[in-house]
């Protein structure tokens, strides 16, 4: 819970921000890494613009490169300062919203959903590539690798490992943080893909679908048109 008598200044220093904070992302119904920045600052009231950039298209590396010389989505840029990559724009909100408790209060779960997070950050290859997230398609039985089966078994450990011991069988650690936020673009992904879970976890990943700001999101996906080639044409087989 926010302590009563720090919400004044919270909300000062967010209006302050309001004009100063601008997201750039790539497409919706494709860009995962997009999807856990943008959640993330909708499920918890932070204001921002978003800039959106066609990705596969001609000019994207051009677009992307006017605010980042990563050349890469999502951006995040406050005020002076830009910060790419969602983990260190996850990680710079936390420091900036400190009351806002983007990860959870308790130190273990914070610790232990800090290293959920970086393990999806630097892992589950095949699944990123056999299951390449379009929000849009209905791809049931595709793209289910042995790889891509080896993730899914490690991602639902993990999902029953937080909920058990930390989630209250709610979200993974009880309230709704940055931890759900990294892995709703795989909640996606499970349901493009028809992959079968759990009763327990199916019930975790309607609730992830179901929160305001990815249920936005995801509608926002849908509502799109436009096609990036090179993701369209990626597996699965």
């Amino acid at each position: 819970m926010q302590d009563t008598e720090m919400l004044p200044a919270l909300a000062a220093l967010m209006d302050e921000r309001r004009s100063r904070m601008v997201l750039v992302i790539g497409n919706k119904n494709y860009s995962s890494w997009s999807m856990r920045a943008w959640v993330t600052m909708k499920a918890f009231g932070i204001p921002f613009e978003e800039i959106r950039i066609h990705l596969d298209q001609p000019d994207t590396t051009a677009k992307i490169s006017e605010y980042s010389t990563a050349g890469k989505v999502p951006v995040l840029i406050a005020n002076d300062i830009t910060v790419w990559d969602s983990m260190a724009i996850c990680e710079f909100l936390a420091e900036q919203f400190s009351l806002l408790n983007l990860w959870p209060e308790d130190t273990a779960a914070r610790a232990f959903a800090r290293s959920i997070c970086a393990e999806m950050h630097a892992g589950f290859s095949s699944l990123r590539f056999d299951m390449p997230m379009n929000i849009r398609a209905d791809l049931h039985g595709k793209g289910h690798t042995p790889g891509a089966q080896a993730d899914i078994g490690r991602i639902c450990e993990i999902w029953e490992d937080c909920l058990a011991r930390f989630g209250a069988h709610e979200f993974l650690f009880g309230a709704f943080s940055i931890a759900d936020a990294y892995f709703a673009p795989v909640v996606t992904r499970f349901k493009t893909y028809g992959v079968s879970l759990a009763p327990a976890l199916e019930a975790y990943a309607d609730r992830v679908c179901a929160h305001p700001a990815v249920a936005q999101w995801i509608l926002e996906a849908r509502a799109e048109t436009e096609s990036a080639p090179w993701h369209d044409a990626r597996p699965p087989k």
